[in-house]
C-alpha cells in the first residue's frame, strides 16, 4: 500500500469529485464541501486543503486554510465553516488515522507553518462512531485548545416519547401553544425572520448574525432542500423561526433560533422544536444538534437550560492544536 498526500490545488480532483467523496464518506458534512465553502469570496481565505491518497485513490480530505495569528502561520480547519477536520471513507482504520495526521504534520513543517488547529465535527456526525483520529492526534503531540459543548437530542421513538424528553414546564408551554392555535410550517419568509433574528441577537448578545441576509438567501438557493426555514404562526403572523441545516444524512443542525418577544405569551418555540424533531425523525435523521452553548469553554447557563428543556444533552465539539 502506498500512502501520499497533495495540496488540493496540485491534484486533478474537481470540486464536484471532492463533494462526491464528502457525500459518500463516513463523517462528511455540508461544511466540508467545496460547494458550501465557495459561497465565500475567493480572496477571503488562503486555501491549503489537502487530499490524502491510498494507492492513488482518495482516502481522506482536509479542508483547510492558512491564517496568520499573532505573527504565527497556522494551518487551520477552514475558517468559513463551523467545523472541519478530516473527512474519511467508511471502515477508516487506526493505521490510516495515524497516517493522515502524520502527513498533515509533515506538510505543515515543510511549508513553514508554526501551528496546526483543527475543529472536528461532534462524534454524532459519523455513521460509525470512532475516536481513532482523536487518538492519533494525541499520540502525535496535539492537545485540546478547547472543548466546547454542543446540545443534541436523539431522534427516535414516537411523538409521545419525544414529548416525554421535554421538561414538565416545556411540555406545559407546548400544550399552551397548541391550545392557542399556533401552527408550524416550512416557510420562505426569510426577510421577516431575519429581522426578528437581528433584533434578538442585539438584545441578548449585542452581536449580529454570522451570515448577512443576502448570504443566507444565497445558501438557501444553493441548498434548497438542505437549508430550511421553519416558522411558528398565529394566523399569518410569524411568531418564531428556526433555520435548519441538514448537515448530513444523520444530523439536522438548528443554526439560527429566534422568536419575537412581543408574542412570547404564545410559547411558540416549544411547539416549533417538537414538530421539527418529529418531522426530522420521519425524514430519517438520527439527531438534532442545537449547537454550542459555550464560548471558549465558558457556559451560557441560560442557553444551556433552554436547550435542556427539550431533552438536549451535551457532547463535545473539540478543537485540537499543536505548535511546531
Amino acid at each position: 500500500m502506498v500512502f501520499e498526500y497533495k495540496k488540493l490545488s496540485e491534484t486533478e480532483l474537481t470540486p464536484a469529485e471532492w463533494d462526491e467523496f464528502v457525500e459518500k464518506s463516513d463523517n462528511g458534512t455540508i461544511f466540508h464541501t467545496r460547494k458550501f465553502l465557495s459561497y465565500h469570496p475567493e480572496e477571503r481565505f488562503d486555501d491549503s486543503s489537502l487530499v490524502f491518497l491510498k494507492d492513488g485513490k482518495p482516502l481522506s480530505l482536509l479542508p483547510a486554510v492558512a491564517i496568520n495569528r499573532n505573527g504565527k502561520k497556522v494551518l487551520s480547519s477552514h475558517s468559513g465553516a463551523s467545523y472541519g477536520g478530516f473527512v474519511y471513507k467508511n471502515l477508516f482504520n487506526l493505521k490510516e488515522a495515524f497516517t493522515v495526521v502524520e502527513q498533515t504534520l509533515e506538510f505543515a513543517k515543510q511549508n513553514g507553518f508554526n501551528a496546526i488547529q483543527l475543529t472536528l465535527p461532534p462524534i454524532i456526525y459519523a455513521s460509525s462512531f470512532s475516536n481513532y483520529l482523536d487518538f492519533a492526534l494525541f499520540r502525535n503531540g496535539f492537545s485540546y485548545l478547547k472543548r466546547e459543548v454542543s446540545s443534541v437530542v436523539e431522534l427516535n421513538g414516537t411523538r409521545e416519547s419525544i414529548l416525554a424528553m421535554y421538561r414538565p414546564e416545556a411540555r406545559t408551554a407546548l400544550k399552551k401553544a397548541q391550545s392557542l392555535g399556533v401552527e408550524i410550517s416550512e416557510t420562505e419568509r426569510f426577510d421577516e425572520y431575519y429581522e426578528i433574528l437581528k433584533k434578538n441577537l442585539r438584545m441578548r448578545h449585542n452581536v449580529n448574525p454570522t451570515h448577512t441576509l443576502e448570504e443566507l438567501k444565497r445558501l438557501k438557493q444553493m441548498y434548497p432542500a438542505r437549508i430550511r426555514l421553519w416558522g411558528a404562526f398565529k394566523d399569518e403572523t410569524l411568531l418564531a423561526g428556526v433555520c435548519n441545516f441538514s448537515v448530513n444524512e444523520n444530523v439536522v443542525l438548528a443554526f439560527y433560533i429566534s422568536h419575537d418577544e412581543e408574542y412570547q405569551m404564545y410559547r411558540p418555540v416549544n411547539l416549533l422544536f417538537f414538530e421539527i424533531m418529529n418531522r426530522s425523525r420521519d425524514e430519517g435523521f438520527k439527531f438534532l444538534d442545537f449547537g454550542i452553548f459555550t464560548v471558549n469553554m465558558e457556559p451560557n447557563w441560560g442557553l444551556g437550560r433552554f436547550k435542556e428543556n427539550f431533552g438536549a444533552r451535551g457532547i463535545f465539539r473539540d478543537t485540537f492544536y499543536i505548535e511546531l
